[in-house]
C-alpha cells in the first residue's frame, strides 16, 4: 500500500479540523493550492509525507532558530520528558529560564511564563490596565499581537481612529478602547494622553514583511508614554532573542515598561512570557490584584528547550545569523533581478523581509500593502517546485537560522533564480 499523499491527508484533515489546519495561514488560501504536510524536519530542511525535501525559511514562523531537531534541543526535551511532562507545581527549569531572560534583558526584572505569545500580549493588556487604572490601548496599523480581542483591531480612515473589530466574533465593545495609529509616526499628545494605559508596538514590524523603526520613533514613543504616564509595551515575540541577546530594545537602546516574548524562548515548543519592572510585574496575582494563571505555564519540556536554545545564542551566533541574513537577502535580490522579477529584500539585523514590486522598502502598513500578492503566489509555488518553502502569505518574514549554512543559502539562491524566471513568465 502506497503512503498517503499531501492532498489525501489534507482532505482527511478538512473532515475533522476546520479548514484542515490549526492555524489559518497554513491552509494556503492566500497563495492557492494544497498545503504540503510535514512528516519530519532536520536542520534547514523539512520533508513532506511524499518524501519531498524543502529548504525551509518558515522555521516554525521564527520559533526555531538553531535548526530543526537540533541535538541540544532534542536532548534537553528528552531528558525533561523522562522526568515527567507536567506537574502543576514550581520547577527548577522555569526558574532557570526566567533567570536567563532576566540576565539578558535588563528591563525584565521579573518574568512570568505562560503558553503562547497571544497569552503574553493578553496578559500584558490586563496588567497595563490594572496597574494604571486606565482603559485605552494604542496600537499601530499592521502590527500583529496575536489573537487577543483587544488587539485584534483594524484602523479606520483617519490618522488615528478608534479600532474596529478586526475579525468576526470580536464585539465592538472589546475594541472600544483601542486606538489604531500609523506605524513609524509618534502619535500626538491628544492620542497618547492621561486616558491611555499602554502603547503596544512591534519595535521592528515583522508581520507586514519586515519594517524597521524610523529614526527616533521608539525613543519618541518612550517620551510620549512618560509624559502621559502610560506604559510602553514592546511585543518582542518575534524579535526577542532573534535580533540579539537583548532583542530589539537592546539593538535600539530604548527601554520598555513591559515586554512580551514567545517563539525563540521555547526552543520550538509552545511558550510565552511577560517581563518588566518589578513594581509592575508584582501587580500580578498572587502578589497583586491582576489575575493570571495557567495549568501548563512554565511547562518543563518547553522551559528545557528554551534554556538549551538561549545557551547556544551567544554574540558569535548572532553575528553569524546577521551575516547569513545579509547573504540571503543579497542572493535573493540578485536571483530575482536575473529572473526578471521585481523584488526587494530589506534586512534588519537577523530578519529578512520581502516585497514584490518596485519602489523603496515600506515604512508603514500602507506602503507594505503595495506588495504584489499575485506575483508572490506565483513565486511561492515556483519556489515550492524548486524545493524551497516560504510562508504561504506575502507579509511574513524569511527566517534564517544557524542551520542555514553558506552552502545551503547558495543552493537556495540558485533555486530561487529559476523560480523567479518561472514566476516572472
Amino acid at each position: 500500500m502506497s503512503p498517503p499523499t499531501n492532498a489525501e491527508l489534507f482532505a482527511r484533515s478538512c473532515a475533522v479540523i476546520p479548514g484542515g489546519v490549526n492555524s489559518s495561514i497554513r491552509a494556503f488560501r492566500a497563495v492557492g493550492g494544497t498545503p504540503y504536510v510535514v512528516e519530519r524536519a532536520e536542520g534547514p530542511y523539512v520533508w513532506d509525507v511524499e518524501g519531498t525535501r524543502y529548504i525551509d525559511l518558515v522555521q516554525s514562523y521564527g520559533a526555531v532558530i538553531l535548526g530543526h531537531a537540533h541535538p541540544a534541543i532534542t536532548a534537553a526535551v528528552a531528558a525533561a520528558a523522562a522526568r515527567g511532562t507536567s506537574y502543576g507545581a514550581p520547577t527548577p527549569g522555569e526558574l532557570a529560564l526566567a533567570e536567563a531572560i532576566r540576565d539578558r534583558v535588563p528591563s525584565c526584572q521579573r518574568v512570568r511564563l505562560m503558553n503562547s505569545g497571544t497569552e503574553a500580549t493578553s496578559t500584558a493588556v490586563r496588567l497595563a490596565r490594572g496597574v494604571t487604572g486606565r482603559d485605552r490601548i494604542v496600537i499601530f496599523h499592521g502590527n500583529f499581537h496575536g489573537a487577543t480581542d483587544a488587539l485584534l483591531a483594524a484602523g479606520g480612515s483617519g490618522v488615528a481612529t478608534l479600532g474596529l473589530p478586526g475579525t468576526a466574533g470580536v464585539p465592538a465593545a472589546a475594541v472600544a478602547h483601542t486606538v489604531v495609529v500609523p506605524y513609524n509616526r509618534v502619535p500626538p499628545p491628544d492620542v497618547i494622553d492621561e486616558s491611555v494605559a499602554a502603547v503596544f508596538v512591534e519595535p521592528v514590524a515583522a508581520n507586514m514583511g519586515v519594517v524597521a523603526p524610523a529614526d527616533g520613533f521608539l525613543a519618541g514613543l518612550r517620551a510620549a508614554c512618560d509624559r502621559a504616564g502610560a506604559l510602553l509595551v514592546f511585543d518582542e515575540v518575534i524579535t526577542g532573542f532573534r535580533l540579539g541577546p537583548a532583542g530589539a530594545q537592546g539593538r535600539y537602546g530604548v527601554t520598555p515598561d513591559l515586554t512580551t516574548f514567545g517563539k525563540v524562548i521555547g526552543g520550538g515548543l509552545p511558550i510565552g512570557a511577560v517581563g518588566g519592572r518589578a513594581e509592575i510585574m508584582e501587580t500580578l496575582s498572587p502578589l497583586g490584584p491582576v489575575f493570571h494563571a495557567g495549568t501548563l505555564a512554565g511547562n518543563p519540556l518547553a522551559t528545557a528547550a528554551g534554556r538549551a536554545a538561549l545557551d547556544l545564542l551567544d554574540e558569535a551566533a548572532y553575528a553569524t545569523l546577521a551575516r547569513r541574513a545579509a547573504r540571503l537577502a543579497g542572493g535573493l535580490s540578485a536571483a530575482c533581478a536575473a529572473g526578471g522579477l521585481a523584488a526587494r529584500f530589506p534586512v534588519v539585523g537577523t530578519l529578512v523581509g520581502m516585497y514584490l514590486g518596485d519602489g523603496p522598502p515600506p515604512t508603514d502598513f500602507a506602503t507594505a500593502k503595495s506588495t504584489d500578492e499575485a506575483a508572490y503566489a506565483r513565486w511561492f509555488h515556483a519556489l515550492l517546485a524548486e524545493g524551497v518553502a516560504l510562508a504561504p502569505g506575502a507579509y511574513e518574514a524569511l527566517f534564517v537560522g544557524l542551520a542555514h549554512t553558506d552552502e545551503v543559502i547558495d543552493d537556495l539562491v540558485d533555486r530561487a533564480r529559476r523560480a523567479a524566471e518561472r514566476a516572472a513568465a
